[in-house]
């Protein structure tokens, strides 16, 4: 059985949340899991791999990840330090209002064809505020359904996320660098150093990296340690600290990168996530 800890934040007819925690103790491929019900999960700290049949799927907090319906898949934890997630169901009729057409693997049913996308600032600023109000209990039932259903559809607009394109190889390759990246999210990487470990040129990862996933390298990891800083802001106080921890060569230049982000201060951010 998995090792983890799944704890319900929101629970109605409608829709359902839960902050889920893995101490990620299994390097290796684990026990074969079942999710009943569709679930679109979010991770907001750590990275893992879900493995369905012969595809692999690397979950970090750039992406939202699909777990389809009593579709057999098995973790494996590469990174030490565990995950965790911000795991959402939503009944069968209201996904299937909310859910694209061509981005369902049959029609009629709530199963998803792609396996993740990756998500922009803005999803995971609404992402991590939500996780906040419901972990802290500051939102009434009402409102965070409404909250959920909109941070779905959200996700499933067109604008708001990016399906990973190019061959399995190339997507394979990126997802090696991903690895690479979230191995030290504080470590200043250099180019030639990630183009090393995943064993091929910096010019050739650069250029099969923004193919696959819509965007730069560089700008691929200043989103993970945001990502992270997301959540370690509601529990940490030394926002310098926070900086340097994530790579950052000082408090203003984290403060700068996250307010052109998320359009907020990590202080002004922080608050929020305490206010009673």
């Amino acid at each position: 059985m998995a090792e983890f800890h799944s704890h319900p934040l929101l629970m109605t007819g409608t829709v359902a949340a839960w902050d889920v925690v893995c101490p990620g103790t299994c390097r290796h491929k684990g026990g074969e899991e079942y999710a009943l019900t569709t679930h679109l999960v979010f991770p907001y700290r750590g990275i893992y791999v879900r493995h369905v049949d012969r595809k692999e799927t690397i979950a970090e907090g750039n992406q939202i990840v699909f777990f389809n319906g009593d579709e057999a898949y098995r973790i494996s934890h590469p990174v030490e330090g565990g995950d965790a997630s911000l795991s959402i169901g939503i009944d069968e009729m209201a996904l299937l209002e909310l859910a694209p057409v061509d981005s369902l693997r049959t029609k009629g049913r709530a199963t998803f064809s792609v396996s993740r996308l990756r998500i922009d600032t803005h999803t995971q600023l609404l992402a991590a505020s939500l996780r906040h109000r419901l972990g802290s209990e500051m939102v009434e039932t009402l409102e965070a359904e409404s909250l959920v259903l909109s941070l779905v559809d959200r996700v499933l607009g067109k604008r708001a996320s990016h399906a990973a394109t190019g061959s399995l190889g190339r997507q394979k390759l990126v997802d090696r660098a991903k690895l690479v990246l979230s191995s030290d999210l504080g470590r200043r990487w250099t180019l030639a150093e990630v183009a090393r470990r995943v064993g091929v040129s910096a010019v050739y990862l650069t250029q099969v990296f923004r193919q696959v996933e819509g965007l730069p390298l560089y700008r691929y990891q200043l989103q993970l340690r945001l990502a992270r800083a997301l959540d370690l802001l509601s529990h940490r106080p030394d926002l310098t600290g926070i900086a340097l921890d994530l790579g950052f060569s000082s408090y203003s230049h984290f403060s700068g990168a996250f307010k052109r982000a998320y359009g907020v201060t990590p202080s002004a951010f922080q608050r929020s996530s305490r206010s009673p």
